[in-house]
Parts: C-alpha cells; sequence; structure tokens
C-alpha cells in the first residue's frame, strides 16, 4: 500500500510480524518517509519509521483483520494453553488446586482476603503458633507466582528455620527455593549472589551482621520479601534515644527493596506499645512515626487470630484442649549428693571465669557448665558419660600444654543466638557437645591438673549412682508408661507416646529401658541432631502410619518442622531452659489435625535449686490454665521478656540457697507466668479476630466455586497431554492417574523454565496420586512445574500465530453466527501499578453487543466443516468492525461496573491510610515544633538543650516534606481507571443450524429438546431442591457447566446439570465443559435426568447421579462432550439428595 494510506485509525498489517496494528498517528519526514505511532495486539503502544521501499510489504487488513484460517484442533490447543498460562486471572484459587496442602477457613481468608487484594503488600501476620502461617505464605507467594505478579522473591527466618521452609515450599507447593550458603555465595564469585538467584531464602543473621551481603540486597529489588519470626526485628527506647538493633536496620533495607513486604510472628507485641510501633514502621513508616504510647489501629495491616479461636469449615473448633501436669520427685540421698558436687563444681567454675576471663571466653565456659547441669538434671547415663569425655578432653589439653603444642580453638558461643532461636536445635546439640568437654577457666598446667582431679571424683561418684540403678525419673516416667488407661485407647491399640528429651546419652539410655520395659524394640524410635532431614522424615512416616510404633524419643531437633500430631500424649523428660521451646514441642502434637485432648507431664526433681524454679513455673502456670485453658502455652515465651528463663536458672544454681535469691526468683516467676501472661493474653483478645457463621458460609461457597472452576487436574492434563505429543514428547500409563514421560524433547529442556530432565518415571495431574499407598513419589504436573510451563510456552510459541488468525468453530448453544473473543481487562491506578486484572470469553453479535461465554466455549464446538455456507460466514459484513464494536461495548458497558466492583475496598483503605498519616506525621511535627521552640528559649538562656532547637525544627521540616510526599503518593494511589480491553484471540461461531447436514451424525451434538422441555426440566428440579430444603438459583444460559446453583442451610453449595427429554428418548448429551465441571464440583455435584411425560408436568419424575463421569475420559480436543445412555443412567439414578 502507499505511504500516503497510512492515516489515523487504519489497521494495518506487515508492519509487526503475525500482528495487526492499528495506526495512531502518521507523522511526515520529507516526502519518503512516515513516523507511525500505532498500537499493537497488546494494546501497548510503540513507534517506527517507514520509507517507500517498505510500501510492498504493508497492507491494509480487511474483513474483521483476521482470516479464520486455522486448524480447529491447533486453535483449541493453543487457546488452552493461553488461558491456563493466565489462569491466575480465571481460576480464583489455582495455588489452592496445584498445592498439596488443605486449607482452613482462616488460611483461604488470611491469603484470599486479606494479602491478595491488597497491592502493593505491607502486612503483618500475626496469627498463633500452629495456625499455618507457612501454608498461608506458600499460597500467597504460588498465587502471586501463576498470576506473574512476581518473580523475585526472597524469604528471609532465623537459622533454624530456613531448611524447614526449603522442604515446605518444595513438597507442599513444588516450588524450588534455593538457601543462601555459603557454598551458593563462593560460586557466585564477582556477582551479586542475591540477584542471580530469584527464589531465595536467607538466614536473618546472615543478612544482618554480613555488610558485604547488605551492599548487594541494597542494589537488588524483589518483588516480594517475607520475614518470618519478624518480631526479631525490634527496635527500642532508651531514655528518649531511638536504639536500632542491626535486625531491626535489615528490616527497613529490606522494606525499601521490594514491593510486596510481608511479616510474619506469632508474637508481635512484647508488651511495650512504644516497641509495638516501632516494629510496625518497618510497614508504614509515616503511618507510625514517633514515640506513642496509646494503642495505635492496626486495621488494614495486620492480621491476628487466636488459635484457641481457629474453627473448621463445618464451624467445629479446629484444636483440641491442652493440659500440662507436673510430676515431681525427689532424688535418692546418693543422686542428691551427686547434685550438690556438680553444683559446687559448676558454681566453682562459673566464679573463676567471671574472675579471670573475658565477656566471650567467660559466657563460652558459663554456657558448658550450664549444660553440665543441665546433663546432670537429666539421666544418671548422661551427666556419667558428660564427665567422662570432659575429663579426657582436658587431660589432652593438658598433655599438649606440657609439650608445647596447645591452640586453644575452643568456639566462642553468643548466648542471645541461642535464647532467640537463631541457631537450630541440632546446631545447638553441636555446639553443646563441643563446649562441654573443652571449655573451661584453667589456663596452666597445674590448673588444668586440679581441675582434673575434681573431676576424677565426680566420675567416680557418677559411676556409683548409675551403677546403683535407683533412678526416680526414670521410675516416674515408667510409672506413666506402664499406666494401661493411659497407653491404650478405647479398643485396646496402644497410644502414641513422645519424650523429648535435651541430650543424645538420654536418648540412646531411655530407648534401651523402654524397649526393654515394653518387650518391644521395634515400638521405639528415636531422632537427634546427628540424624539426617531424609531419615528424620522416614522416621516421623514410620511413628505416624505404622500402629506398632509406639514411642518417640526425640530431642528438640524433633521440635522443628516435624508434624507428629499422631500422638497426643507427651513427657518432657527434660525441661528446656528455654521458654519458647515448651511450646514448640508441644506445638509437635497440639497441630491442625489433632483431636484429642493432648496431654503432657513435666519431670521436676523438687528438690532441687533449678527444679524449684521450673516447680514454681509450672504452679502458676497451671493456675493460669484453670481460667484462660491452653491460650497460656502460646505467649509462655514472650513472658520471660524482662528476665530470660535462663538467667533465672543460672542465679539459682549460683546463689540459690541464698534467702534473698530465693525470694527474687519467685517474685520474677509470679511477675512473668502470673501479671505478665495476663497482660499478654489481654494484649491478645483485643487484637484479634474471629470467624463468624457467615464468614463461614461466604467461605465454603468460594471453596465450592474455584473447586468447580479449576483447572487443576482435568484441563490441565488434557491440554499437557495434547500439547506435549503434538511437540515430539511420548508420554504413557503408568498407574492409576499416573504417567511415565519417556522422553522430553531437546527444545523443551531449553526452556528458560528448567531444570527439566530428560525423562520422568512417573508424573501425576491429581495431587492424591503424587504418593499413593506409599508408592514412588510423582512430580505433580501443574502450573508452576518446569516441564509443565516449557510445555505450554513452546505450544503458544509454534501455534500462537492460529490466535491471531483465528478459526471457524460450530456449536449447539448458539442461534446465531456469533464473534467468540479472549478478552484481558484491567484496573490501574495513576503510578502506573496494575489493581486487578481478568480474562475471560464473550460472544459478539452482529448488533455488537457482548455477552458472557463461559471459561472454555470452544471446547463444546466442532470444526466447522468446509461448505459454501461455511466460507461464506467469513464475509458476513458485520465482522469487519466486530472486535471495534466489543471493544467499546466492554469500555462502555462492562468496565464501569468492573472499577465500581473493585475500586471501594480500595478507596477506603487508601483514605484510612491518608487520615491515619495525616495525623500522625502532623502530630510529630507539632510535638518538634513545640520541642524547637523550648529549646530555643533555653539557648537564649545560655542553657544546654539535649538538642538544639535548629536540629528540632530541620525535623519538623522533613516530617512536612515526608507527608506532602505521601499524601502526593496516596492521591495517585486513589486515582484508579480502566485500561482498554486487550483482545487475545478471536473465532467465528456457527450455529449447528447452519451445517447440520454436514456435521457427522457420531457427534454428541445434535441431541437437543425444545425449549419447554428443558423449561420442565429445570421447574421440576427446582421444586424438588426446595422440597430438600436448599435454596436453588437458577443460573444464566451463558453460565456452562451447570444449570442450578443450590444452597444448603450450612451454606454449602450444590451444582445441578438438568437433562430433560421426553419419555422414550434414548440418549443425552453433556458438553466437554459440563464433564470438567461434574468431575470438579464432586461430592457436591448433581446430574439431574428428568423423564417429560406427554399427559403434562404433573406426571414428569426426576433421578439424580452424583458422581457421574468418574470413569469419563474425554481423550483429545476433539471432543465436543459424550453422548450418553438414557436407560442405562436413569437405572443408576436415585430420587432426589
Amino acid at each position: 500500500m502507499k505511504l500516503e494510506g497510512l492515516n489515523s485509525a487504519v489497521k494495518l498489517a506487515g508492519l509487526v510480524p503475525g500482528e495487526i496494528v492499528t495506526v495512531i498517528a502518521a507523522q511526515w519526514h520529507g516526502n519518503d518517509a512516515v513516523e507511525l505511532t500505532y498500537k499493537t495486539n497488546a494494546g501497548a503502544l510503540a513507534q517506527q519509521v517507514v520509507f517507500r521501499k517498505d510500501e510492498d510489504s504493508l497492507s491494509l487488513a480487511h474483513a474483521g483483520a483476521r482470516p479464520f484460517d486455522a486448524a480447529a484442533s491447533d486453535f483449541k490447543l493453543v487457546a488452552e494453553a493461553q488461558r491456563i498460562k493466565l489462569a491466575g486471572l480465571f481460576d480464583p484459587m489455582l495455588a489452592v488446586a496445584t498445592s498439596d496442602v488443605q486449607p482452613l477457613p482462616h488460611q483461604i481468608r488470611a491469603v484470599y482476603g486479606e494479602l491478595l487484594p491488597r497491592t502493593p503488600l505491607r502486612f503483618l501476620l500475626a496469627d498463633d503458633p500452629g495456625a499455618g502461617k507457612t501454608i498461608m505464605a506458600g499460597l500467597y507467594i504460588k498465587e502471586l507466582l501463576l498470576r506473574d505478579d512476581v518473580k523475585q522473591c526472597l524469604i528471609v527466618a532465623p537459622g533454624g528455620l530456613v531448611e524447614q521452609w526449603q522442604d515446605e515450599l518444595f513438597f507442599k507447593f513444588g516450588l524450588r527455593f534455593d538457601i543462601l550458603t555459603n557454598q551458593l555465595i563462593d560460586s557466585n564469585v564477582n556477582l551479586n549472589v542475591l540477584e542471580t538467584n530469584p527464589l531465595l531464602i536467607a538466614r536473618m543473621d546472615q543478612l544482618s551482621r554480613n555488610e558485604d551481603l547488605r551492599a548487594q540486597l541494597a542494589e537488588t529489588e524483589w518483588d516480594l520479601i517475607i520475614v518470618d519470626e519478624a518480631h526479631r526485628m525490634g527496635a527500642h527506647y532508651f531514655g528518649g534515644k531511638l536504639e536500632k538493633t542491626k535486625r531491626f536496620q535489615l528490616g527497613e533495607l529490606l522494606g525499601s527493596v521490594t514491593r510486596h513486604l510481608l511479616l510474619m510472628t506469632a508474637t508481635p507485641h512484647s508488651g511495650k506499645e512504644e516497641d509495638f510501633q516501632l516494629f510496625l514502621t518497618l510497614l508504614d513508616k509515616d503511618r507510625f512515626e514517633g514515640k506513642n504510647k496509646n494503642t495505635t489501629d492496626t486495621s488494614g495491616i495486620m492480621r491476628r487470630m487466636v488459635k484457641e479461636d481457629l474453627l473448621t469449615f463445618e464451624g467445629k473448633k479446629l484444636f483440641p484442649e491442652r493440659i500440662a501436669e507436673t510430676v515431681p520427685y525427689e532424688l535418692t540421698a546418693l543422686e542428691h549428693e551427686l547434685y550438690e558436687q556438680v553444683t559446687d563444681y559448676v558454681r566453682t567454675g562459673m566464679n573463676r571465669a567471671q574472675k579471670l576471663l573475658d565477656g566471650k571466653r567467660r559466657n563460652t565456659v558459663g554456657f558448658a557448665l550450664t549444660v553440665l547441669q543441665r546433663r546432670l538434671a537429666s539421666s544418671p547415663e548422661a551427666i556419667y558419660k558428660s564427665l567422662v569425655r570432659r575429663s579426657e578432653r582436658l587431660e589432652r589439653k593438658r598433655t599438649e600444654i606440657q609439650n608445647g603444642t596447645y591452640r586453644d580453638q575452643t568456639p566462642t558461643i553468643d548466648l542471645d543466638e541461642i535464647d532467640d532461636d537463631e541457631l537450630s536445635a541440632e546446631e545447638i546439640e553441636t555446639v553443646e557437645e563441643e563446649l562441654l568437654d573443652a571449655a573451661t577457666a584453667a589456663q596452666t598446667v597445674e590448673e588444668f591438673s586440679a581441675e582434673l582431679l575434681d573431676l576424677a571424683a565426680l566420675v567416680r561418684l557418677a559411676k556409683k549412682v548409675r551403677d546403683a540403678g535407683t533412678d526416680k525419673k526414670w521410675t516416674e516416667l515408667s510409672t506413666i508408661l506402664q499406666d494401661h488407661a493411659l497407653t491404650t485407647d478405647a479398643n485396646g491399640w496402644p497410644r502414641k507416646f513422645i519424650i523429648f528429651t535435651e541430650h543424645r546419652d538420654t536418648l540412646d539410655y531411655l530407648r534401651t529401658r523402654i524397649s526393654t520395659l515394653i518387650g518391644k524394640p521395634d515400638a521405639v524410635r528415636a531422632i537427634h541432631g546427628g540424624v539426617r532431614r531424609a531419615e528424620r522424615r522416614l522416621i516421623t512416616e514410620e511413628f505416624t502410619k505404622n500402629r506398632d510404633c509406639q514411642i518417640l524419643i526425640a530431642t528438640d531437633a524433633a521440635g522443628e518442622g516435624l508434624n507428629l500430631q499422631a500422638a497426643h500424649l507427651m513427657v518432657n523428660y527434660d525441661l528446656p531452659w528455654n521458654p519458647n521451646r515448651i511450646e514448640q514441642r508441644f506445638g509437635r502434637i497440639h497441630r491442625i489435625g489433632q483431636e484429642e485432648v493432648c496431654r503432657l507431664w513435666n519431670l521436676v526433681a523438687s528438690n532441687t535449686r533449678e527444679g524449684e524454679v521450673f516447680t514454681r513455673l509450672l504452679e502458676k502456670l497451671d493456675q493460669m490454665r484453670q481460667t484462660y485453658g491452653g491460650k497460656v502455652f502460646d505467649v509462655l515465651g514472650e513472658a520471660f521478656n524482662e528476665t530470660p528463663l535462663r538467667t533465672l536458672l543460672m542465679e539459682a544454681i549460683q546463689y540459690g540457697e541464698l534467702p534473698e535469691t530465693k525470694a527474687k526468683m519467685h517474685q520474677v516467676v509470679d511477675a512473668s507466668i502470673g501479671d505478665g501472661l495476663l497482660e499478654l493474653l489481654e494484649e491478645r483478645a483485643l487484637a484479634s479476630e474471629h470467624l463468624a457463621e457467615a464468614d463461614l458460609q461466604a467461605l465454603r461457597a468460594a471453596m465450592d466455586e474455584a473447586r468447580a472452576r479449576r483447572l487443576q487436574p482435568h484441563y490441565i492434563e488434557l491440554a499437557f497431554k495434547a500439547a506435549f505429543t503434538r511437540l515430539g514428547g511420548r508420554i504413557a500409563k503408568r498407574e492409576q492417574g499416573r504417567y511415565e514421560i519417556s522422553n522430553v524433547p531437546a527444545h523443551i529442556r531449553a526452556s528458560k523454565h528448567g531444570p527439566i530432565a530428560t525423562k520422568y518415571d512417573r508424573v501425576t495431574f491429581d495431587l492424591s496420586h503424587v504418593q499413593p499407598n506409599d508408592l514412588p513419589r510423582a512430580d505433580l504436573l501443574a502450573p508452576g512445574h518446569p516441564l509443565h510451563d516449557a510445555v505450554m510456552d513452546e505450544a503458544i510459541r509454534q501455534f500462537g500465530r492460529t490466535l491471531n488468525s483465528g478459526t471457524i468453530l460450530v456449536s449447539a448453544t448458539v442461534e446465531e453466527p456469533q464473534l467468540l473473543v479472549g478478552v484481558i481487562e484491567e484496573v490501574a491506578d495513576a503510578t502506573g501499578d496494575s489493581v486487578a486484572r481478568r480474562f475471560g470469553y464473550a460472544y459478539v453479535n452482529s448488533a455488537g453487543t457482548v455477552s458472557p461465554a463461559g471459561p472454555a466455549p470452544y471446547l463444546d464446538c466442532v470444526a466447522a466443516p468446509d461448505t459454501p455456507a461455511v466460507k461464506g460466514a467469513i464475509q458476513l459484513p458485520w465482522l469487519a468492525d466486530a472486535e471495534g464494536q466489543a471493544t467499546s461495548w466492554i469500555i462502555s458497558h462492562q468496565l464501569p461496573d468492573y472499577l465500581a466492583e473493585i475500586q471501594p475496598r480500595r478507596s477506603a483503605e487508601l483514605a484510612k491510610a491518608r487520615t491515619l498519616v495525616t495525623k500522625r506525621l502532623q502530630g510529630e511535627r507539632d510535638r518538634l515544633l513545640l520541642d524547637a521552640a523550648i529549646a530555643a528559649e533555653k539557648e537564649q538562656h545560655s542553657e544546654r538543650p539535649r538538642e538544639s532547637s535548629d536540629s528540632l525544627n530541620r525535623k519538623a521540616v522533613e516530617l512536612d516534606v515526608r507527608l506532602r510526599a505521601r499524601l502526593e503518593l496516596l492521591d495517585q494511589q486513589a486515582l484508579m481507571s480502566t485500561k482498554p480491553p486487550h483482545i487475545l484471540t478471536a473465532a467465528l461461531v456457527l450455529p449447528i443450524a447452519m451445517v447440520e447436514a454436514e456435521v457427522p451424525a457420531t457427534v454428541p451434538m445434535h441431541a437437543k429438546e425444545t425449549k419447554e422441555v428443558e423449561r420442565r426440566g429445570v421447574d421440576l428440579v427446582m421444586a424438588r431442591e426446595r422440597e430438600l430444603g436448599r435454596n436453588p438459583v437458577e443460573q444464566a444460559f451463558n453460565n456452562k457447566g451447570f444449570d442450578i446453583l443450590s444452597t444448603d442451610a450450612k451454606g454449602d453449595t450444590y451444582r445441578i446439570e438438568v437433562k430433560a427429554r421426553l419419555d422414550g428418548a434414548t440418549d443425552f448429551f453433556v458438553t466437554h465443559n459440563e464433564v470438567m465441571t461434574g468431575k470438579n464440583a464432586v461430592p457436591r455435584y448433581r446430574l439431574a435426568l428428568v423423564k417429560v411425560d406427554l399427559r403434562g408436568a404433573q406426571h414428569d419424575e426426576v433421578r439424580y447421579l452424583d458422581d457421574p463421569f468418574a470413569t469419563t475420559d474425554l481423550g483429545d480436543f476433539d471432543a465436543t462432550g459424550i453422548r450418553g445412555d438414557w436407560a442405562k443412567q436413569w437405572g443408576k439414578g436415585m430420587l432426589p439428595f
């Protein structure tokens, strides 16, 4: 075409390969060049200069700009691949359907009601321990990845939890995250390791303490950062001065380099309101600026739900009751003698360390000696072996000093790391072993010799105690284990016990004694820090699934990341010195899925110094439990914020016989467990949210809707198998619901989604077939799996042109020719950020009116035959501008409603943020101005204020600037508008009446009754549903998949497809999408067969089938549905239920 024809609104072919573009403007440069501004199919604006020599390659696009010449099978294949790639815009809970989790109401509400609607996200998820915050985070991450909203995600967690995060994200969500290790850092030398690994998990203190990593972090940009145990990023006011910890500074840095920030902790509030608000500045500095002791409004930025208030979808309590019982016992005279002598050795060592050593060495020796004290309390076996090993190690040290070869390589310990759980239980076990044997205040040969003499005496006494065999602690445990009423259930089967100990020696000792006691060595299993993760999972599986495996003995290594709710009875053989560990241990059995009352026995030697502290603590705890129930365990770790329990116990060991020390200990315990717990419980009650019955009904309905519309497994399986075989791959059936992939072509493996294997022994599309009946685990092929995503991408790359070309289809549900279009609609704000997007199909008729077409209407259609009538349909005059008319209709009729749906919630949140930010920043500014005036007056009288008036005035001005900038941003975010709709593809759909003679009789499309017969069928089913006490609502004609949505009194929704036939009919037809909906919506699905009697409606009959398509295999995209045998299915049917 001539350059002179390039005018505004012209549709042009040949400028962009495979696309029709719309010219927006044309500007001439001389006589032989035109600068074009045009809009692409994707709605993007672009510019290009064209010259005279380009005229032959350009052409005017005619007849609706699409030739409709693509093969129908190709069109269906690539349209499904495209729909699956956009699944996050269509499937409302895609992450739920593609993850190995069964989410609960509070988790669904958190992810789909709180997190996803907020963009960009700044949120604190503060549900109780055991509420499944990791599951919520996993669903949120996966949903954003599937919606293409997140490509780079960083998770920051305490060191002890990073491997648990990696396991959970992989095994439950199929997400492959790398852990930031020294090895990974070394392998990325000269590169920013945080940029080269888009899905990464990092240890909190690894980032907070390493300046190089912090510098690299500052140079990165993330889509989403999640911080677990985020309360550790606290800051504090000392006097009037703000003290920022390194972790808090890390939190500020993380917030500055990410679009979405999610903080997670079960303990957000330490009891100090000003510190809590400081912590919240990590989410919104403007809203929580300055020191304020008044309770703050956290709505819209924080969600908190208390464990005991959580419910199932049926409205039942999610967690059972918890009961803890103290089992006090007294040491025998011989045991007590050993206790006193070892305690004296520990106290002497601590006192010498305090006098002679520097801070770090002093802490290390003190820690080693407390470990020895805890071994003393653990078992005769543990203290004996510990003393022997320590003697041997110190003997070697003394020899090395004498030989002149001694090098002090004893590691140092940071007690804060242990109290803050920064080290995993496994790492703590390793450190304890290393330090216990080596750390000493002795420095000369003489000092070593003196200490070895003391140790030799202790070893002899410990051996005497061990050999005596009168272990009072073991006696108490064996009494519990032999209580028949406790150890067997109503059917006489052995109940499962978990026994926690602090030390490996005690674990081995108990394993031997318990095996002998019950006479079944195989019934006892053990987990400690030396057990590898894979073996740990196997032992857990054995304990959970094998009825004969009765007792699990574990150190705290089992307390991290293992769910052991197969048991509900637990013994703390050793009590931990960190109160958080008590809740963590109890949390192993008091978890989602536990149905029995959980019981805990705490064994305490009452006639010891530390035993006295524990006895007092447990007594107070039990008193509080009488009033507040199991909630007291959830806040136990927070209760000792002022004076750590470890400090209290060390003071008891060193000075426990002094009356003033005893009085102080009782005072601290009483204050912490009494008033402290009360304050924490009241604060939690004020801040927590509840799920009402109406909320549960709405969530149940949303879950039913998502289940019926889900793409996984049925749509995904059909699309993957079709695309994969078309691309040259080989997939064959294996066990039920599972397949083997014997070859993945190289061009698929070369995709950006790697790593992709050359073959897969087992894959499945259904979560229930991932690992059934102890079979080897199969890969779940779903959106997010590298092979699945690579196949969908490659299908679109190879056959994507068919979406532009379009095809011609035949349908039994349209009565006149229609243009079928796939449309993306989007709402954005004035910053350019997308607020909401959705994708769907719609029909456009000859008048340009648009109507919804259901999720995948092309699957219910057949390819149009090659006839004159079909060829003539392409030339229908209204087709030329049908897409333009559709765009106009959507803009004028549909987008305003979409904007009205999205706008209110976001506007309300922004208005609230505006009010709170303004109030806070103006209040702080006014306070600074007042302080500046007072400081200026002091300066005039030659007094020196704490801060100069100039400094205070400057800060006030900075707050004013910040306020203006934030209000401008809020204005932009509040200004929402719709983008023009983007039409991805189109197909011409003809009614079957136009070509009925040419469509083969075998195609299940001709069996269609009159409107009157269909009406009578729907009316009868509606009447029967009301008789059943349900509330039926007839669905719009274009709601593909079912005819009636019926809701029962509990809020459960049933999808009913009605097939009405005149009495004597031999068959009926169910479309492709109706079959898929039936498969998805089970068990709340009904296929209603209505026999319409010629004598009148009063003689009509109806029968229901609840899972009619369980064995139906549609095969491929050529199947538009199935033809059913009326008599056979009627015989299987039942009266409405």
